[in-house]
């Protein structure tokens, strides 16, 4: 069979580190007349300590509610005025906030991002507090309490990692530590983490990187390091969980649904590099080995909007490879569960060439969409010089994945898709509301 290898773009830029410890990651492309800034604090829910989870989350929408110069609303508004865009989002493993702008409102996000880097407790006062607080509260209620299966995500972050690893709660945390959490507790929070010596700023589009690093050492040249971090929490742990952990949840949801986490090797291990491509080949897509058998064949698993199978790019010790398996109606969640081991298990016994080829070509899809848009780029400049000190991965990472043979694979597979290394939560459909609960 004719290999083809396709051409990959290789993505310019230049890193420069300022005085105060600020990473600046510059790409220009002129495509089109617009600039992604996006800013990567490295701290997310993993550095925080027991009694305060939920803080990193918190910080995602404190930093929207106005600093030294800037307004309650401004930062939206000016964004907006400016015919921009803007959001932030929290994970495990770090903070982000972006913009995408119009080329000459390029300085228009750089000031708004320095002003909250440097300045944010000018604005922080306990009306904010109380009321960022109750906005995450209700975000909770709607995308977990009252959400069908909405609690799955918490529970694999609590059964897949042991009792005091950082990856043990999840990024929204716990509303009790929000609740007792004073202003001061809010103020030393942002004190410990948000500093330029702890961040990535990350921009590309239609911009002269002369000019840019100029206008960057400008507004973000005399916020002071900080330095003094905390040291990032033990991680280590067994590389498998050592058994089979399993969950019933009665819950008011329409279908039985099955997930299923085993443990990883961390993002950026060549044995992640496999997992990422066996979990195309297993669940990625129509053409996986799960759509064929159980959608199309024997009618045990609902058709999937999306991947039935993934792998979550923590770095911390370890990581999870997550299926997502909700029964079509009327099916026995027993045997779709059965019929799912069953197929997984069976990579370990090999993968063909043809499906390597198909799970490259996915792979690679995915990877240059992302990358087509500017903003898209500069957050995964942020991510690789935030997780590895490495922007050069944005060009070199996805060769090195498509590398990964079905030999790697079918080793991956076999070391840890493994029956003493999952945890299994299985959704059933109850009406009692204190079951439920």
């Amino acid at each position: 069979m004719l290999t083809v290898v396709p051409v990959l773009p290789d993505y310019p830029y230049t890193l420069h580190t300022l005085d105060n410890g600020l990473r600046v990651v510059i790409s220009e492309d002129h495509l089109a007349p617009v600039a992604a800034v996006n800013v990567w604090y490295d701290v997310g829910s993993r550095h925080e300590t027991p009694g305060r989870t939920g803080f990193a989350h918190l910080f995602e929408h404190l930093m929207f509610q106005g600093s030294t110069h800037v307004g309650r609303n401004d930062h939206f508004g000016l964004i907006s005025a400016a015919g921009g865009t803007l959001n932030g989002t929290t994970w495990c493993d770090r903070t982000n906030y972006y913009e995408t702008v119009p080329a000459h409102h390029l300085e228009t996000a750089l000031w708004l991002e320095a002003d909250r880097m440097g300045g944010l407790l000018d604005a922080l006062d306990q009306q904010n507090l109380d009321n960022q607080r109750e906005v995450v509260k209700n975000e909770k209620r709607q995308t977990r309490d009252n959400q069908p299966y909405g609690s799955w995500l918490d529970l694999v972050h609590r059964l897949a990692w042991p009792e005091g690893h950082p990856y043990q709660h999840s990024t929204i945390g716990s509303m009790a530590d929000l609740d007792a959490a004073s202003l001061e507790d809010a103020r030393g929070f942002y004190s410990t983490w948000y500093g330029p010596d702890n961040a990535v700023l990350s921009i590309v589009g239609d911009v002269e990187a002369e000019a840019t690093i100029a206008a960057v050492r400008r507004y973000f040249g005399g916020i002071p390091a900080k330095g003094n971090y905390p040291p990032s929490p033990p991680s280590d742990l067994p590389a498998h969980i050592g058994e089979e952990i399993r969950r019933t949840v009665p819950d008011r949801v329409p279908v039985p649904r099955v997930f299923v986490a085993y443990r990883c090797p961390p993002f950026g291990t060549p044995e992640f590099d496999a997992l990422e491509l066996a979990s195309i080949v297993l669940g990625g897509g129509r053409g996986c080995r799960l759509y064929k058998s159980l959608v199309l064949d024997r009618g045990l698993l609902q058709a999937p909007d999306g991947d039935v199978t993934s792998t979550w790019p923590f770095v911390a010790g370890a990581t999870v490879f997550i299926a997502d398996l909700p029964a079509r109606e009327g099916a026995d969640v027993g045997e779709l569960e059965a019929a799912y081991h069953e197929i997984a298990e069976g990579l370990a016994d090999g993968v063909t060439e043809a499906e390597m080829e198909r799970a490259r070509a996915v792979h690679t899809s995915i990877w240059l969409h992302h990358l087509a848009t500017v903003d898209g780029r500069a957050d995964m400049f942020s991510q690789f010089t935030t997780l590895f000190d490495d922007p050069g991965l944005v060009n070199t990472l996805l060769p090195r994945q498509l590398a990964v043979t079905a030999a790697d694979v079918a080793a991956a597979a076999r070391d840890y898709l493994r029956p003493d290394n999952r945890v299994v939560l299985v959704f059933q459909p109850s009406d009692d509301a204190e079951a439920a609960a």
